[in-house]
C-alpha cells in the first residue's frame, strides 16, 4: 500500500511541475493584438493621467514589482529602451504592483528609472489587463491599441526587440 500511495504522489506531483512548467501562453500572443487598449487613470509626480493621455505614442506598458527578480533583471534594458524612444514620441510606462511604497521609491532610485512609473498595489489595472505574470508588457500603438503582449522578461536593447520597436516609430 506504501508502494501504491508513493507512486500516486509521484505522478501527482509530476502532473502539476508539468502544468506549472509548460506556459499557457504564446510569447507575443496575437489574442490581444489589434484589441483596444483598456483605459486606467494613475497619478504621476502629483498629477492625475489617464493612459489616453499618452494617445499619439508608442506606449511600452510594463507590469513589474521589485521583489520580482525577472523584473528587476529587465530594468537596465528598459531604462535603455526610455532613453531611446522618449525623443521619437514613444515612452515606457510602468506600473509596480508593489505594495511597499519605501521599497519601490529606492528600487527607482537605485536603479535611475526615468521612464514614468506609478504604483497600483491593488493590481486593478492589472486585474483589468489580464495580467498575472511579472513581468508583463503590451506595446500599445499610437491609436491606442495593443500592439503585442510579452509574458516574462525582455532583453528591450536585443537587435530583434530594436528591430520591432524601430519598425513601429517608423510606421504612422
Amino acid at each position: 500500500m506504501r508502494k501504491i500511495m508513493t507512486g500516486v504522489t509521484l505522478v501527482a506531483v509530476a502532473g502539476l511541475l508539468t502544468i506549472f512548467a509548460v506556459p499557457s501562453y504564446n510569447h507575443g500572443e496575437p489574442s490581444v493584438a489589434g484589441s483596444k487598449a483598456k483605459p486606467f487613470s494613475f497619478e504621476l509626480d502629483g498629477k492625475q493621467m489617464q493612459l489616453s493621455d499618452y494617445r499619439g505614442r508608442v506606449v511600452v506598458l510594463n507590469f513589474w514589482a521589485t521583489w520580482c527578480p525577472p523584473c528587476v533583471d529587465e530594468t537596465e534594458s528598459l531604462v535603455a529602451l526610455q532613453k531611446e524612444i522618449a525623443p521619437r514620441n514613444a515612452t515606457v510606462l510602468g506600473i509596480s504592483i508593489d505594495d511597499d511604497a519605501q521599497a519601490y521609491q529606492q528600487f527607482l532610485q537605485a536603479h535611475k528609472i526615468d521612464f514614468p512609473t506609478f504604483r497600483d498595489p491593488s493590481e486593478k489595472i492589472a486585474a483589468e489587463y489580464g495580467t498575472h505574470m511579472w513581468p508583463e508588457t503590451y506595446i500599445i500603438g499610437r491609436d491606442g491599441r495593443i500592439l503585442r503582449k510579452f509574458i516574462s522578461e525582455q532583453d528591450w536593447t536585443s537587435s530583434e526587440m530594436t528591430a520591432y520597436i524601430n519598425s513601429l516609430l517608423q510606421s504612422n
